[in-house]
């Protein structure tokens, strides 16, 4: 009785109904898998204590495998159709006018429709293994995403070939070599792609770059720590909040600043100058001599300096009656020597780094004094902190050393000298 049923149709009428079947079918497969089997697995993947089952539920790989239930259902379906139903082979077109003409295009658009959805759960389950990555604290600095997006972009590639060797029923090797000819333009097409990948590589194995490095490229205007490092692009977060995305290959081709070296070092360079008014300085006289003297930073020094150049003179037979003979003190060098002993003396100065106060040339501005030390502390507000504490200082005590600070007239200056 079912094969007289069966003869009441024709091959084309028994094919729509079989795959009108196999979708409700497939349909009830997605739905045990992706609504019983997913919520198994989510439930048992609370009760462990490894991130991968937690990652591989974040990335939706079960979801997107969960799809694949309804294309194998149509196929499996389908095959079994075509052998033992239908007259015609699931593969080869039907030679008679009664077959079912839309048989073997149905087959490779389901062929198609399960490479579609592999790629998209290899895709997902690349972006879980990068979440796992990334959550070791060690290995975020050595970020894994350009490799993962060259993984992503071959795998895109190798089923876009599958999907076209499956359309036109050819093997994908045949496609592939006859592909070869026509390198030059994959080339083309994948340059980005190609540099970025190289780029990657040489930022990753010379250890350039890193994800939290603090970096500076000015032609990008981007400064700020690094957020992400991908097989195209950079992304920096600026210290104002704003991000700046530049080319991989920038980097390398065009040349940046990475203060990773200072954050791994002893300490923060503070490299700043105070310009002195060139008239000001003098040789320190008997009373400037007596001040000084009750500055216990220095006390020890111009008591030591006093002796040495007493005696210098004394034994060079120099005419004390005028102060441009022979070896004498200057409020700006005791200046100078004053401010090493006060920052030797600063708990927030490096004894171990390079340690310099120094004696610029003289310009139209004065007589610079530059400092060239470093900071113990490295976090930028703190270290901000301690160069306004540090020159908070020295401005304050230049006069005590006869000295003045050398700066441009302002409006109350002249309101000052025209007054008088």
């Amino acid at each position: 009785m079912f094969g007289i049923q069966l003869n009441q149709f024709t091959p084309q009428e028994l094919l729509w109904l079989s795959v009108s079947g196999l979708f409700v079918l497939g349909f009830i497969a997605r739905f045990l898998m992706s609504k019983v089997l997913i919520g198994l697995l989510e439930a048992a993947a609370k009760r462990t204590k490894s991130i991968w089952d937690d990652e591989l539920i974040a990335a939706k790989v079960f979801s997107r495998l969960a799809t694949i239930a309804l294309p194998i259902v149509i196929y499996i379906g389908l095959g079994f159709f075509y052998e033992n139903v239908a007259p015609t082979s699931p593969i080869e077109p039907a030679d008679s006018a009664d077959a079912a003409a839309p048989q073997p295009w149905l087959m490779r658009f389901l062929q198609v429709w399960m490479a579609w959805i592999a790629v998209r759960v290899l895709d997902a389950f690349l972006n879980a293994v990068v979440a796992v990555w990334n959550q070791d604290a060690s290995n975020r600095t050595r970020p894994i995403r350009a490799y993962v997006q060259v993984v992503k972009i071959a795998a895109w590639l190798f089923a876009a070939i599958l999907a076209i060797s499956f359309l036109m029923d050819e093997s994908p090797w045949a496609l592939l070599g006859g592909l070869a000819g026509a390198m030059t333009v994959l080339l083309l097409v994948f340059k980005d792609s190609i540099m970025g990948l190289v780029a990657s590589v040489q930022l990753s194995n010379y250890d350039l770059v890193r994800v939290g490095d603090w970096i500076e490229v000015p032609s990008y205007g981007a400064d700020g720590d690094v957020l992400e490092v991908s097989l195209h692009t950079v992304k920096v977060q600026n210290w104002d909040k704003t991000i700046t995305t530049l080319p991989t290959t920038a980097l390398v081709t065009g040349g940046f600043k990475n203060w990773r070296g200072m954050s791994e070092s002893g300490g923060r360079r503070i490299k700043r100058s105070i310009s002195l008014d060139m008239r000001s300085v003098q040789f320190v006289d008997s009373d400037m001599l007596a001040r000084l003297k009750q500055i216990d930073y220095i006390q020890d020094y111009l008591n030591r300096k006093t002796q040495e150049v007493g005696a210098w003179n004394k034994e060079q037979v120099v005419n004390e009656s005028s102060l441009v003979n022979g070896r004498r003190l200057t409020n700006l060098g005791t200046f100078r020597a004053y401010i090493e002993f006060y920052l030797q003396n600063h708990p927030s100065i490096s004894k171990e780094m390079t340690f310099l106060v120094r004696q610029l040339p003289p310009n139209e501005k004065g007589v610079p004094i530059q400092l060239y030390v470093f900071s113990t502390e490295k976090r930028w507000v703190q270290y901000e902190a301690i160069i306004s504490d540090v020159f908070d200082h020295i401005i304050a005590v230049i006069p005590e050393f006869g000295l003045r600070v050398f700066q441009n007239p302002t409006g109350a200056d002249f309101h000052r000298l025209i007054s008088k």
